[in-house]
């Protein structure tokens, strides 16, 4: 039986991570970095392309499990007839290599336990050969990947995988450690599992401890903002989109793409989280990623998007040997978006780094020629048509976010240069003219009166979530007609249940992006509509959007990219960083409000 997308739990290191099912098993695990090829790929297949299942025998899933407060470092607990169990799961920030620790304590009588460890290269493709080694460490070895497992149990070799009994008393511990080397490299010491759990406690509770939020949903933005650093390569500052690939936006549907990598457009919104919670070391590190990562490819010809390492080759290919999530084909690992034309990226970057900048992070040697390309890049395309911020496979169009973007880079831009006077008075002026042109068109062109909203793209009437961005970005404020009848016209006609589509995908039949069949609710689209109403004046519904949202997540507080309104599950890539920025954001915003009505009772007993 598939396990739902909503059953899995997040673990990682920063380099790399793994889900964890509800079920005890790690189903998925890309080694030894987050977009390096599985070696547990149980996810997008089954139990024989990959993975390592640890529960009670004859138990199919867990009694309970939670995340120990503000970190990543998971507790499955286990209640059986003969006692109970726990098994703590995490991957340690800063090892020397990326290490999976699972330790097993008795909790109550004595709990009969079984693992067994399916380790299976390239994405399920590969058995490597099994062994144990001289000093009694266990070996996978497969091309130039190796795989190491501390045990405090034997186990048996069966088939290319481990498998071992054991019971487990109460106040005893069992653990085992996980680690890859190359092959043409010796194994690396591996601490003990003990000394692992409490590094990386304190290495969590070190990290968060840095947050400045205070709000009435102090819980769920901590949680939200762990979610988001485990999705930064810390060798880099890169930050990923998601730690999958594949998972469908529909069951049995096409909708399935590779997002683990860096798009600098789901980075700034994961960026913007960061800089309103005190996190300025990592809006500086994703910075000189960047920077690094245009100057090192081309720099006059900067991409939409980079592996965390920096390098812009991603084809796009697929794996006919994987059957995919509960049948969902095809599996990609890649993404051909890289090559695309998204002209709304440039300017999204830039008022990210006009925020990192006012927020308090100083400018890099580099970053004003960085700025330069990106504002020179806004000029030479805002008038063409793109592939818009949904990565559209069909004709390129005159989207018009991309539109109000190459407006907000503009406008950045022109304010930059107000504050340092007038040095460049003829660039202020020309500039300032070009924002003018770009807002007017976007008036004309992009406003539908006959639905008294703003649409997708010039001359349809075809709607899109991302006009809710609109007041965020200071295009329009939020009191504006036309931005009040674009709020009601989504809610209205893009909403699934009172949660927000991106677009309607299909137009009479017929696919309107280039991809067929359909889509789930985008949770991060729902939380703008939040945002938008509260800006609107409309905070009670804002808040009660909020809630609802709040309570789509799975039991560890995760979320991932789409929820199905119809089925109540889960859909897409997870967890998914657009969708906890959006959490964060929305409680941020709507804390203001709790604390500017701060005597109004009702108000504050609603929120807190």
């Amino acid at each position: 039986m598939t396990t739902q997308i909503e059953d899995y739990a997040l673990i990682g290191d920063l380099r790399t991570a793994a889900l964890v099912g509800a079920d005890g098993a790690i189903d998925w695990l890309s080694l030894p970095r987050f977009d390096s090829p599985a070696v547990f790929a149980a996810l997008l297949g089954r139990s024989e392309h990959g993975t390592w299942r640890l529960a009670p025998v004859d138990h199919d899933r867990c009694t309970r499990r939670r995340y120990r407060s503000g970190s990543l470092i998971l507790e499955t607990d286990w209640i059986t007839a003969d006692g109970a169990a726990r098994v703590i799961d995490l991957m340690v920030p800063g090892a020397a290599t990326p290490t999976v620790v699972r330790i097993i304590e008795g909790l109550v009588g004595a709990v009969r336990m079984r693992t067994d460890i399916v380790p299976r290269m390239n994405y399920g493709k590969d058995a490597p050969a099994v062994r144990a080694s001289g000093d009694g460490r266990l070996v996978a070895a497969s091309g130039s990947d190796e795989l190491w497992l501390d045990s405090d149990i034997d186990l048996a070799i069966d088939a290319g995988a481990w498998t071992g009994y054991f019971s487990v008393t109460a106040g005893e511990r069992v653990a085992f450690t996980l680690t890859h080397a190359p092959a043409d490299e010796p194994p690396v010491a591996v601490p003990a599992a003990g000394t692992a759990l409490v590094a990386t406690e304190t290495y969590w509770s070190d990290w968060l401890s840095r947050s400045t939020y205070a709000g009435p949903w102090v819980d769920e933005v901590n949680q939200s903002l762990v979610v988001l650093k485990a999705l930064t390569y810390a060798p880099t500052g890169g930050i990923l989109a998601a730690a999958t690939t594949s998972l469908p936006e529909q069951l049995g549907g096409s909708r399935n793409w590779d997002y683990r990598y860096s798009w600098l457009r789901d980075a700034t919104f994961t960026l913007h989280a960061f800089l309103a919670t005190g996190f300025l070391d990592e809006a500086a590190a994703w910075r000189d990623w960047l920077v690094r990562a245009v100057s090192s490819a081309s720099p006059a010809d900067p991409r939409i998007m980079y592996a965390v390492d920096g390098s812009s080759d991603l084809p796009e290919q697929t794996l006919d040997w994987l059957p995919g999530y509960a049948g969902s084909l095809p599996v990609r690992v890649g993404n051909a978006a890289a090559t695309q034309q998204q002209n709304d990226v440039w300017g999204e970057v830039l008022d990210v780094l006009s925020a990192a900048r006012a927020a308090g992070v100083p400018d890099s040697v580099d970053q004003q020629k960085l700025e330069r390309v990106l504002l020179d890049r806004i000029e030479s395309c805002w008038r063409e048509p793109d592939h818009g911020l949904w990565e559209v496979r069909g004709p390129r169009r005159h989207f018009v976010h991309s539109k109000v973007m190459a407006w907000v880079g503009i406008d950045r831009a022109v304010r930059r240069l107000q504050e340092h006077g007038a040095d460049e008075p003829a660039e202020l002026v020309r500039l300032t003219a070009l924002r003018r042109t770009i807002r007017q068109e976007i008036l004309d062109h992009g406003y539908d009166s006959r639905r008294r909203a703003f649409t997708q793209s010039y001359g349809s009437p075809r709607l899109d979530a991302a006009a809710l961005l609109m007041p965020r970005y200071g295009f329009l404020a939020a009191a504006d007609a036309r931005i009040a009848g674009t709020i009601d016209a989504i809610q209205r006609d893009l909403t699934d249940d009172g949660l927000v589509l991106r677009y309607a995908v299909s137009d009479e039949g017929h696919n309107v992006d280039g991809v067929p069949g359909g889509e789930g609710t985008f949770l991060a689209t729902s939380f703008w509509l939040a945002d938008a109403l509260h800006s609107a004046g409309r905070t009670g519904q804002a808040t009660e959007l909020f809630e609802r949202l709040l309570a789509l997540r799975n039991d560890v507080g995760l979320l991932s990219e789409e929820y199905d309104a119809a089925t109540g599950h889960h859909l897409g890539n997870t967890p998914q960083a657009f969708s906890h920025a959006g959490l964060i954001t929305t409680a941020l915003t709507l804390s203001a409000a709790w604390s500017a009505a701060g005597r109004d009772a009702e108000f504050r007993e609603r929120l807190a």
